[in-house]
């Protein structure tokens, strides 16, 4: 499945309002932790077949804002949501985001 990149309020809106369960993941390119979280959220959806998007947060700064403020959510980066029908079931961020814990909220 392809990461699909959110540049636009719009964009998030479109792809938050897909009906199901999907992954939403907020990265700073500039931070170490979030590189490995990435990598982590990479090679997850790489082995499964739910829909996942990311939000660079500094280039997308207003994205990022967006998703802190509409889902009441403080932002932190890195930053992991997996959305059910366009409401946040789970979220974690730091070294909290791992294949195995991105498993077990998508399985609960």
């Amino acid at each position: 499945m392809t990461i699909q990149q959110l540049h636009s309020v719009e964009e998030l809106h479109q792809f938050v309002k897909q009906p199901g369960k999907q992954l939403l993941f907020k990265h700073s390119i500039t931070c170490p932790i979030s590189a490995k979280a990435h990598e982590e959220f990479q090679a997850y959806v790489e082995e499964t077949n739910i829909p996942a998007a990311e939000v660079l947060v500094i280039e997308d700064r207003p994205v990022s804002n967006t998703i802190a403020e509409e889902f009441g959510i403080r932002h932190e980066s890195p930053q992991i949501f997996l959305l059910d029908d366009g409401k946040v079931r789970w979220n974690a961020s730091h070294w909290n985001i791992t294949r195995q814990t991105i498993s077990a909220a998508l399985n609960e």
